[in-house]
């Protein structure tokens, strides 16, 4: 990953909440949610099922409409479309691989690309040197992805042929290929061994030196605690608690309601 020096205590948030709120009829996903994403840092949001850590992944990804409040992506006003997505700098990990088994690992890498390039119809179908051009550098772009998590050996491999650890890595390239400037991860240490844990920890605190922000929403609290640098808690749609890792950690509330830690 290339390193970029940035002194974020100057720029605006990456991404801010406002007083956002979503309702499905008579269920209130999200209640007046404010919260702050800074620049280049690791932020976790844990909490229940149900608590509403999906919904707000969905409001980022524009699946989820908010029925009040409003988002800021770097200062700016943020009315998010799923379609453009990537060209917005968002990207995003699923909680399934999502990955396509009859494509192999650079393919299915090269999907992440697919809103970063412009495509001309004519010329592709005519194989015009532009148009192979393009299709040369979205490969390089997803090579340097998949090295950057030192797979890029399993570059030709079929994605069902691999070990789960590697098929997470590969999930993951995917959303790194663009050089997004805000990651969102969805649970992407279920299903994983300790080992490859302790990996994608590395891997994580390694993102922000890119200047991209990294949202988490994870039930491995240990990893989010080792990785995050503030954390967010929801409970009913509701923030209920947000901090460093050492002041959740010391919430009696939090610790008792989502630790399994016995508050002192």
């Amino acid at each position: 990953m290339n390193e970029l020096h940035t002194d974020q205590s100057v720029l605006p948030p990456r991404l801010r909440f406002n007083e956002v709120s979503v309702r499905f009829g008579g269920l209130t996903a999200l209640d007046a949610v404010s919260l702050e994403v800074p620049a280049g840092t690791v932020v976790g949001i844990i909490g229940p099922n149900g608590a509403g850590k999906t919904t707000l992944f969905n409001v980022v990804c524009g699946f989820s409409t908010p029925a009040a409040g409003s988002l800021e992506l770097d200062g700016e006003a943020f009315r998010p479309k799923r379609h453009r997505l990537v060209r917005h700098g968002v990207s995003r990990t699923l909680q399934g691989l999502g990955l396509f088994p009859g494509l192999t690992v650079l393919e299915n890498v090269m999907l992440g690309l697919e809103g970063t390039a412009r495509h001309n119809a004519l010329q592709d179908a005519l194989l015009l040197p532009r148009s192979r051009h393009g299709e040369a550098q979205l490969r390089d772009r997803g090579l340097r992805a998949l090295d950057d998590l030192g797979i890029a050996n399993r570059a030709t491999a079929l994605p069902d042929t691999l070990p789960y650890g590697v098929r997470k890595k590969v999930a993951l390239a995917r959303a790194l290929a663009g050089a997004p400037r805000l990651l969102l991860l969805d649970e992407p240490a279920g299903g994983l061994a300790h080992e490859d844990i302790e990996e994608l920890a590395e891997i994580i605190r390694r993102i922000p030196q890119t200047g991209c922000s990294v949202v988490l929403v994870e039930h491995h609290v240990d990893l989010v605690m080792s990785v995050c640098e503030r954390i967010a808690v929801l409970d009913f749609g509701k923030l209920i608690a947000e901090g460093t890792p050492a002041e959740i950690g010391a919430n009696p509330a939090v610790t008792d309601a989502y630790l399994g830690v016995e508050p002192a």
